[in-house]
């Protein structure tokens, strides 16, 4: 979250270093916990580099099945640990894999996600 230095009224911002830092560390620790995780990629504006104060994290879980709907999904996964805001996308691999190629959402993934489990798991 946002820090305010006690010399200066001005807000800093986790950098993408240190936004990446952890969550490598949380999917890491994610996955450990958890074997229905497949992969876990962020993608948005810390993926492509112009983030700014108040960006959030989009990420992306694939899990081998889910019992909840998909907008049901992402409050599944704590993300307190993470240092900003996260929006997560919950899709099981048989949604996945029924992406196309052309979808402009996996184009978009396919551009700039940044997978920290399970490597590229491209539909």
């Amino acid at each position: 979250m946002p820090v305010r230095s006690l010399a200066s009224s001005v807000l800093t911002w986790p950098d993408k270093r240190t936004v990446d830092q952890a969550v490598r560390t949380w999917a890491g620790r994610l996955a450990a916990a958890n074997p229905q995780i497949l992969g876990i990629a962020y993608f948005g504006s810390y993926a492509r580099g112009d983030w700014g104060v108040g960006s959030d994290l989009d990420l992306v879980i694939i899990v081998a099945t889910a019992d909840r709907p998909f907008e049901n999904r992402g409050g599944d996964f704590d993300t307190g640990a993470l240092p900003v805001p996260v929006d997560v996308l919950v899709y099981t691999l048989a949604e996945w894999q029924n992406f196309k190629p052309e979808h402009p959402f996996i184009r978009r993934l396919q551009r700039e996600a940044v997978w920290v489990y399970g490597g590229s798991s491209q539909p």
